[in-house]
């Protein structure tokens, strides 16, 4: 079983030739509203790549929120931990995306904001030693500590995937199973600048030494680099033409998360999540871009 704990959104996005700048106002030529959310992104990932996912997440009493667990039912994920806000909204993202696939996002989080311990403490003691927690930074800080503390006591394996970028308490690191930053996100918590394989090595390193079992940086179109005790390689990713880069990262962790599950070592994970990621990015929208099981065993580069 995979636990993916995290946020869920509204996304509402607009595709124009470039993304505005400060103070301007671009004329777009596509309007897109779908759902979204990092955790909610991730966990229809990993069950459309044929994990069984327990998702946990608060959503407000709202059309977006009657709307989200829905679509969670109808994506054969298990809703049962799901809290519901009567005081705060659901989550919106507003996103623009450029004609390279390239974005950026404003994020009103509403109810994520108050995802707490006593929301997520009945999914977490259930958790068991053949479970995955998959976890991101979209909910808060205190609340992603817990987890990770719980499932670790739990000796549930842990996936951290530390986005949006902050910083965080050494102490979550010893827990990590796995931790899947980009090359910002790396930055951010290593001070390594990560432009290419070996940048990426020194951050993973450092991340080895505060106590991270497993290292993953995902680069982008150039693959994602894995590094721990064994291994310290750079996994190319399949090439394909962007269209839209929203749901990439999230893709790519639901897909790891359901590939370890299933007892595939980390070179065979990786190389199948960035499979996946590569048909997301093909596509427009967030969890509308996220491929099914077929689709990643059938990809030929």
């Amino acid at each position: 079983m995979i636990y993916v704990v995290g946020s869920s959104n509204t996304d509402m996005v607009v595709k124009s030739e470039r993304l505005p700048g400060k103070g301007e106002t671009v004329i777009g030529d596509k309007f897109l509203m779908n759902p979204g959310g990092k955790g909610a992104n991730q966990a229809v990932s990993a069950a459309r790549v044929g994990g069984t996912v327990n998702f946990v997440c608060k959503v407000g009493n709202d059309l977006f929120g009657k709307q989200a667990i829905q679509q969670f039912g109808i994506e054969k994920i298990h809703t049962g931990y799901i809290t519901i806000d009567d005081v705060w909204s659901s989550g919106v993202a507003l996103i623009n995306v450029d004609a390279n696939g390239e974005n950026c996002i404003s994020v009103a989080p509403g109810a994520n904001n108050y995802l707490s311990k006593d929301d997520v403490s009945p999914a977490l003691e259930q958790i068991g030693d053949e479970d995955i927690l998959l976890i991101q930074l979209e909910i808060p800080l205190e609340t992603v500590v817990f987890s990770v503390t719980e499932a670790a006591r739990n000796n549930a394996r842990i996936i951290l995937n530390p986005a949006p970028a902050t910083t965080l308490p050494d102490h979550i690191y010893r827990n990590l199973f796995l931790i899947t930053p980009n090359e910002t996100e790396a930055e951010l918590l290593t001070g390594v600048k990560v432009t290419d394989e070996i940048s990426a090595s020194e951050a993973a390193d450092w991340l080895l030494t505060k106590g991270c079992e497993n290292v993953i940086i995902t680069l982008g179109s150039k693959g994602a680099f894995l590094r721990n005790k064994i291994e310290k390689r750079l996994i190319a990713s399949p090439k394909v033409t962007a269209i839209d880069t929203t749901a990439a990262g999230d893709c790519f962790n639901g897909a790891l998360a359901v590939a370890i599950s299933e007892g595939k070592d980390l070179v065979e994970a990786v190389s199948f999540a960035c499979k996946a990621a590569a048909l997301s990015v093909a596509r427009m929208g967030a969890q509308g871009s996220l491929p099914t099981r077929h689709e990643v065993d059938a990809f030929q580069s």
